[in-house]
């Protein structure tokens, strides 16, 4: 069985192991940082968020759309959660996501999972953050310049991911950079089109029925829009063996300049290309591989939030500090 990748999924074998190590090593720092940095922002009301955006982009990258030249793609989906959590919980909630998919279905490789955490769910996000930020500052906090720099920064977002895939195959040797960059970049332009039309569809409607869920600070009224987010994950899963077929941009960029067969098989098989091996019916395996990956990965994100919510017992209400005072 070839090994699955999606989107910018790098599977093992395209990048050198140094690469892949320093990979590792700069994705553990970011979640460190991550950790930290949510330790001190996170609120209680944003934890089920995370479990919510998890399953949401998960279910959502099952979904390839069509781009031009027999291509497809599909949502990364970093910007649109740093929008909704911020740019350090975006971190584990994507971490979440792109671990599952590599540990679990097999889509990218495990020593290619630190620049595929790094590439989709961290240079993706901040990119597209900081543009939505830019651009709600240069135009003002209106709905309008909210829309406009979520698009901007969902585009932008995937194409200096894109940029920093081709870097990193150049120099582990798999493709030149004059060759890699310009095809990796003409193909992830348009896929970019679908994550901005995407993104400013789910914040659009997200802004119209809830919009206290794009405001950090908000305290959050009931618990029926969990119920809802993860009604809705849980369709898209059903809705995946409408994905389009056609290679991705990654596999169409390795096949036209010829390094698709440095693609590694994987170690071991668990849901392999999204499926339940004892299934049968292709459409049937494919829906379930995708409610057990939105399940697995929505208790994932959610654990994360926990994770990073928990705080030691602050040192300010110690007795010894009662007493000094």
């Amino acid at each position: 069985m070839f090994p699955t990748f999606l989107a910018m999924h790098i599977p093992d074998g395209f990048l050198s192991v140094p690469v892949s190590i320093f990979g590792w090593v700069l994705f553990i720092v970011l979640l460190g940082i991550a950790l930290r940095q949510t330790q001190k922002q996170l609120g209680e009301r944003q934890i089920p968020l995370m479990g919510i955006l998890a399953a949401f982009v998960f279910a959502a990258q099952m979904l390839n759309f069509p781009v031009a030249g027999g291509t497809s793609g599909h949502l990364l989906g970093a910007t649109l959660v740093a929008i909704f959590l911020g740019p350090w919980a975006m971190v584990l909630v994507m971490a979440s996501v792109i671990g599952v998919q590599a540990v679990v279905f097999q889509d990218g490789g495990l020593l290619a999972l630190g620049f595929n955490v790094v590439n989709m769910g961290i240079i993706s996000g901040l990119v597209g953050y900081t543009v939505y930020t830019g651009m709600r500052g240069l135009l003002g906090r209106t709905p309008t310049a909210g829309l406009v720099g979520a698009g901007v920064g969902a585009w932008l977002g995937v194409v200096v991911a894109s940029i920093a895939t081709a870097l990193e195959l150049a120099v582990s040797g798999t493709s030149p950079l004059n060759i890699a960059l310009p095809t990796m970049i003409g193909v992830h332009i348009l896929i970019g089109l679908g994550e901005a039309l995407i993104t400013v569809a789910a914040v659009a409607f997200v802004r119209q029925t809830r919009p206290d869920l794009l405001d950090h600070t908000a305290a959050n009224r009931g618990s029926r829009w969990v119920a809802v987010g993860l009604v809705i994950a849980l369709a898209l899963a059903f809705a995946s063996p409408l994905a389009n077929p056609n290679p991705d941009g990654l596999e169409r960029v390795a096949e036209d300049q010829g390094f698709l067969d440095k693609a590694e098989e994987p170690a071991y098989t668990l849901l392999p290309d999204y499926t339940v091996p004892f299934i049968q019916s292709e459409t049937f395996t494919t829906i379930a591989a995708g409610v057990i990956g939105v399940l697995l990965v929505g208790a994932m994100g959610f654990g994360m939030g926990k994770l990073a919510n928990h705080q030691p017992a602050k040192r300010a209400h110690s007795p010894e500090q009662s007493v000094s005072g």
